[in-house]
């Protein structure tokens, strides 16, 4: 052997293998024995392959379980405290919600989209609840009806949804997402979560704080700048599981720091999350009109997040199926029906997913197919949910920080699929204005306006890619009008 051969063979022995090495014990030991003195170990290579296989998934799932619970809690505690329940129903609420998501996201990996795509509860409903919240604390609706109106309205929803899916309408409404859509949601998308995630950040309302909280905000930051540095690191164990190491790292500091939020311990070990919690779902023609509003806005966001996913997963050279959106679009009526069943949020896909996925490298099924077990065993133990609500919810956001950025990166790739001619930028620029302007509308200044107008008079991701589907498809329908052939952007 050349002299230094075997320390030129360590370290690649360790980049090839990352930290998982260090977990397959004697057998990695008697590897590097096996390098020095050239003896061909090739059977127990073999052996130690098979054990790093098990252990690279459940690490690959653990990363999905964290990344998932980092974007679910978020909106049951914000809807639970906005309703004005007590913290026992809160914490129920997130129980069922984690059900949902587990359910929901194990549904259409395996029967609808078949596709890793987290399913969180839905921006839309989440506005629709702020909105019966606030009819609930002005006296204007008792909270028991409002509830169970809003039981009412996922099941209106699933139904609407399992209708377009029966009559194959899915593939038609699909065909006006262009690059040009995409792309212009994608942006928006972030631009709407961008001041969530930087007050999340600065602890303005965490821990009861109306103002920037400095011991909240540099371990967040830390937190933040561990995330943006780790998927960057030549070992490809930090790069893979940046977000798992990077929430847990986060917590520690928050526990330093003496920021963590008190855990609140669990009556019972064991309990099933309750189906009705709310009471029999009741019937209004207001939440019937917002239902329906509202199931073709998240048809829209499917359509997006499917588009998005799929696209991710060909860059990092996974093999991409075609997806039958009229059975994605059963499946999600299903999911929606059961928001009702079990008084949450209707759950859909998320966009944010395809970040997670450009980040971290992993868009096998199989372990988010485990992780959506695992959000379905954590909502029978109180205990459990009681533990993993407790997580900081600055460390959250900092921790899906950065795949949340490169959402910006894949939305410019959209743009690239197409020609920007004069048009397209008009087009491009008015949709912006009006989507981003819209989010600086103040709360109060909608407060008047009827409910459903209220749900999207300040939702500039909404507006914002209305405006660019009906502006693309005006401008289209006018060219054929005038005979123009019409490039397509597809």
């Amino acid at each position: 052997m050349k002299s230094g051969g075997l320390y030129e063979k360590i370290p690649s022995f360790w980049e090839k293998n990352g930290f998982f090495a260090a977990c397959s014990g004697w057998f990695s030991l008697i590897h590097l024995i096996g390098l020095a003195w050239s003896v061909d170990w090739q059977p127990l290579r073999q052996i130690e392959s098979k054990v790093m296989a098990p252990m690279k998934t459940v690490f690959s799932s653990i990363q999905w379980v964290v990344f998932i619970l980092a974007g679910s809690l978020v909106a049951p505690l914000a809807a639970g405290h906005a309703l004005g329940l007590p913290p026992e129903d809160i914490s129920s609420m997130m129980q069922r919600t984690f059900l949902l998501i587990g359910i929901s996201g194990l549904l259409q990996t395996m029967f609808g989209h078949r596709l890793p795509l987290m399913e969180n509860p839905a921006g839309l409903w989440w506005g629709v609840f702020t909105v019966y919240a606030g009819l609930i604390v002005s006296g204007t609706l008792g909270l028991e009806a409002g509830l169970q109106q809003l039981e009412m309205g996922m099941f209106i929803a699933g139904i609407l949804f399992v209708v377009i899916a029966l009559f194959k309408w899915t593939d038609a409404l699909g065909r006006l997402f262009t690059p040009l859509v995409i792309g212009t949601y994608l942006l928006l998308l972030v631009a709407q979560l961008s001041g969530s995630f930087m007050k999340g950040m600065m602890g303005i309302g965490y821990l009861g704080s109306e103002e920037i909280n400095l011991r909240v905000a540099v371990p967040a930051i830390l937190t933040l700048i561990l995330a943006m540095v780790m998927p960057r690191m030549r070992w490809a164990f930090l790069r893979n599981y940046s977000v798992l190491i990077s929430l847990f790292v986060g917590w520690l500091l928050f526990i330093i720091f003496g920021v963590s939020q008190k855990q609140s311990l669990a009556d019972t070990l064991f309990s099933a999350p309750e189906p009705f919690a709310w009471g029999m779902p009741q019937f209004d023609p207001g939440i019937l009109l917002t239902s329906v509003f509202i199931s073709l806005l998240l048809l829209t966001n499917m359509i997006t997040s499917i588009h998005v996913m799929q696209g991710v997963i060909r860059e990092k050279g996974g093999e991409v199926k075609p997806v039958r959106h009229n059975r994605t679009t059963l499946i999600m009526g299903v999911n929606t029906a059961l928001g009702g069943v079990f008084s949450a949020m209707g759950c859909v896909p998320i966009s944010g997913t395809a970040g997670f996925v450009l980040t971290t490298g992993i868009y096998q099924r199989l372990p988010f197919i485990i992780a959506s077990f695992f959000m379905i065993g954590i909502s029978f133990f109180p205990v459990l949910t009681s533990f993993f609500s407790s997580i900081p919810m600055p460390v959250g956001y900092a921790t899906i920080f950065v795949p949340f950025a490169s959402m910006i990166g894949l939305g410019l790739n959209e743009y690239k699929k197409i020609k920007l001619d004069e048009h397209n930028k008009f087009i491009l620029g008015v949709s912006m204005m009006v989507g981003i302007g819209s989010m600086f509308i103040p709360a109060q200044a909608i407060g008047h306006l009827p409910g459903l107008l209220r749900t999207v008079a300040n939702n500039g991701l909404i507006l914002g890619m209305v405006t660019c589907i009906v502006l693309e498809q005006g401008r289209r329908l006018l060219d054929r009008k005038n005979g123009k052939q019409v490039s397509k952007s597809r």
